[in-house]
C-alpha cells in the first residue's frame, strides 16, 4: 500500500497541472499566421454561446408568438436576469439615459461568464486535456477585457466626441504643470483596468480548481480511507462554494465593466 501511495503521490502534481494548464490544440489551425486552433476552451465557449442563444430563443418565444400577457416559468426567470442586469448594474453606474445602449453588452458579458463558469464545474469536460474552465484561461479573460476597453473608448467618444473623450483624461482647471504627472497616470490607469479584469476573473476561477484538487490530494498521498471520506465531504462543500464564486465573478466583471463605461460617459463623477 505504501508503494502504491508513493506511486500516486508522484502523479499528484501532474494531475493538478493538467487541470489548471492551458488547453491543448485538438484541431490545429493556422490562418494567415494567426493561430485559430480549436481547443477545449474554444469548444466550451461554443457550448456556452449555444446554451445562451437557445435559452433566450426559448424564453422569447411567447413574445414572438404574441401569446404572453404575464411571463411565467422559464420566461419569467430570464426576465428576472435581464431586469437585474439592467436595473441593478447598468442603470446605477452607466446612467439611465445610456442604459438601453449598454445593457445588451453588459448582459452578454454576464450571461457568457456565468455559463462558462458553470460549465467548468461539470466533470465531463475533465476528460479533455486542459484546465477545468475556459474563464480560467488568461487568453479568454483578456479578450473579454479588451472588449470592455474598446467599449469604454466608444462610450466616451459617443458622449463627448473623440477629442473630448481624450481631453477628459485631465479634469478642467488643473494647473498645466500637474498635467505632466496626471496624464501619464490616467493613461496607465486606462490599461490597468482591463488588466485587472483579466487577472481577477482568471485567477479566481483557477484558484477554485486548485483548492479542490489540493483537498483531494491527501487521498493519494496518504492512502487513508478516513482521510478520503473527509476530503470528499469537504470537496462537496467547496463545489457549492464554487457555484457561488461562478455567479459572483460574473457579477463583478459585469459590474466593473459598467463602472468603467459609466466613468467614460460621466467623467465629472
Amino acid at each position: 500500500m505504501k508503494m502504491a501511495a508513493e506511486e500516486h503521490s508522484e502523479n499528484v502534481g501532474a494531475v493538478i497541472l493538467h487541470h489548471v494548464s492551458n488547453s491543448e490544440a485538438l484541431v490545429p489551425l493556422q490562418l494567415w499566421g494567426v493561430d485559430l486552433s480549436i481547443t477545449k476552451h474554444v469548444i466550451m465557449l461554443w457550448i456556452a454561446g449555444a446554451v445562451i442563444i437557445t435559452a433566450f430563443l426559448i424564453g422569447a418565444r411567447p413574445y414572438r408568438r404574441g401569446t404572453v400577457r404575464v411571463p411565467s416559468g422559464f420566461t419569467n426567470f430570464l426576465e428576472a436576469v435581464v431586469d437585474f442586469v439592467h436595473n441593478q448594474i447598468v442603470v446605477p453606474y452607466v446612467g439611465r439615459q445610456s442604459a438601453r445602449s449598454w445593457s445588451p453588452y453588459i448582459l452578454a458579458l454576464f450571461t457568457l461568464i456565468v455559463t462558462a463558469n458553470l460549465l467548468g464545474l461539470i466533470p465531463f469536460f475533465d476528460l479533455i486535456p486542459g484546465s477545468g474552465t475556459s474563464t480560467g484561461n488568461v487568453n479568454v479573460t483578456a479578450a473579454l477585457a479588451v472588449m470592455t476597453f474598446m467599449a469604454i473608448i466608444v462610450a466616451g467618444s459617443r458622449e463627448h466626441g473623440v477629442i473630448g473623450h481624450w481631453k477628459n483624461l485631465a479634469p478642467p482647471g488643473v494647473p498645466w504643470p500637474v498635467l505632466f504627472i496626471l496624464i501619464p497616470i490616467e493613461l496607465l490607469g486606462m490599461f490597468v483596468r482591463p488588466f485587472a479584469l483579466t487577472m481577477r476573473l482568471a485567477a479566481n476561477m483557477t484558484a477554485g480548481h486548485i483548492a479542490m484538487l489540493a483537498i483531494l490530494a491527501p487521498i493519494f498521498l496518504l492512502a487513508n480511507p478516513w482521510i478520503g471520506i473527509g476530503s470528499v465531504a469537504l470537496n462537496v462543500g467547496i463545489s457549492f462554494l464554487e457555484i457561488i464564486v461562478a455567479l459572483v465573478q460574473a457579477y463583478v466583471f459585469a459590474l466593473l465593466s459598467a463602472v468603467f463605461i459609466g466613468a467614460a460617459i460621466h467623467p465629472e463623477h
